[in-house]
């Protein structure tokens, strides 16, 4: 009798190993299901699809929002330095930061994780900073996938994507036309680079040694803003915000605005942090960095002027947001004064 010689596991796919990861996930998960969501049962066929009951919202007129995002070339660097525990949670602030950017209360969250070889300890440290990310943002992971691909990922070699919804009251949503003529603009602090930008980061770094102060820095977790800003929006104190991306603070803040206004930004205003500056020493433009990167500015609101004390009372101290720049009607639709003060 012929010997059969191929199978999937030899092919580079262990589906026993995939199970025992998916028990690991079925494990941790269920008291954060509990918690969150308790219209999920256990014996709703198979668990093809996931569940979640919006009838308990206790929103009025509900508009469902939804995002997803990945954390780009950051996990190269997570990869160079073995270091998965806190990945997870760049990839739901990603997702849950552009949801209350229109004033959505995140909801659930999915993620998609796909690997070339399938190693639990390292699984495990980036699930669980999924994990964590939805804690911080007071959301659900209600399901995902993890796929093991070789041949498309070479054997260290991992992706993650996020997907998350929220929901709010049509009443509630914010709107670029809700900005009025001089209304400020509020910059809130970053906690470093967040997840955009690392393609330009890892050519600086090259093969070069760094020292543990800029790995760790490198690899912070973004910043959820999430509750912070429901916050805001529940208390009416706030016309539009923007979440401080690709395309630097300029460009999404365009995004935030009505087309008949301006944005006028004072750019020595804007508090850069270390990172930063050890960044721009690496013979980057001003420009560049502007466009490249948040410097320091995470998340912007745009407020009447006579909420501001109302809103830095909605932060703790290392992220008390801080006028940068005003509305108004110019033909010119970005006003830079000054410059950033590296």
């Amino acid at each position: 009798m012929k010997k059969i010689q191929n199978s999937y596991k030899k092919s580079g796919v262990n589906i026993s190993l995939a199970n025992k990861f998916v028990k690991h996930i079925s494990k941790i998960s269920k008291k954060n299901v509990k918690k969150r969501n308790k219209f999920l049962e256990k014996d709703l066929i198979g668990g093809f699809g996931s569940l979640y009951d919006i009838s308990k919202s206790k929103i009025k007129d509900p508009v469902i929002v939804a995002c997803t995002d990945g954390v780009g070339t950051k996990i190269e660097l997570a990869n160079k330095f073995k270091k998965f525990d806190t990945i997870g949670i760049d990839l739901v602030a990603m997702c849950v930061n552009d949801l209350v950017v229109q004033g959505a209360k995140p909801l659930f969250f999915l993620d998609y994780i796909a690997v070339g070889n399938l190693k639990i300890k390292k699984a495990k440290k980036i699930l669980n900073g999924i994990f964590r990310g939805c804690e911080i943002s007071k959301c659900t992971l209600i399901g995902g996938e993890t796929a093991e691909m070789p041949g498309v990922y070479s054997k260290d070699k991992f992706d993650l994507a996020g997907f998350s919804v929220g929901i709010v009251s049509k009443k509630k949503i914010l709107n670029k036309r809700n900005v009025k003529n001089n209304d400020v603009i509020l910059a809130i602090p970053s906690n470093g680079i967040h997840s955009n930008g690392y393609s330009l980061v890892r050519k600086i770094l090259g093969k070069k040694k760094i020292n543990e102060n800029i790995k760790n820095e490198l690899l912070k977790p973004t910043k959820i803003y999430s509750q912070e800003i429901l916050n805001l929006t529940r208390n009416n104190l706030i016309s539009s915000a923007a979440h401080i991306t690709g395309g630097g603070l300029i460009e999404n803040l365009l995004r935030s605005i009505p087309d008949q206004l301006s944005l006028n930004i004072d750019l020595s205003k804007i508090k850069v942090s270390k990172i930063f500056k050890w960044l721009k020493k690496k013979n980057i433009s001003d420009t560049e960095m502007l466009k490249t990167f948040n410097c320091g500015v995470g998340f912007c609101v745009i407020a009447s002027k006579k909420n501001t004390i109302k809103i830095k009372k909605s932060f703790s101290k290392n992220y008390t947001p801080y006028e940068i720049g005003y509305i108004s009607k110019n033909k010119k639709r970005v006003n830079l004064s000054k410059n950033i003060k590296w």
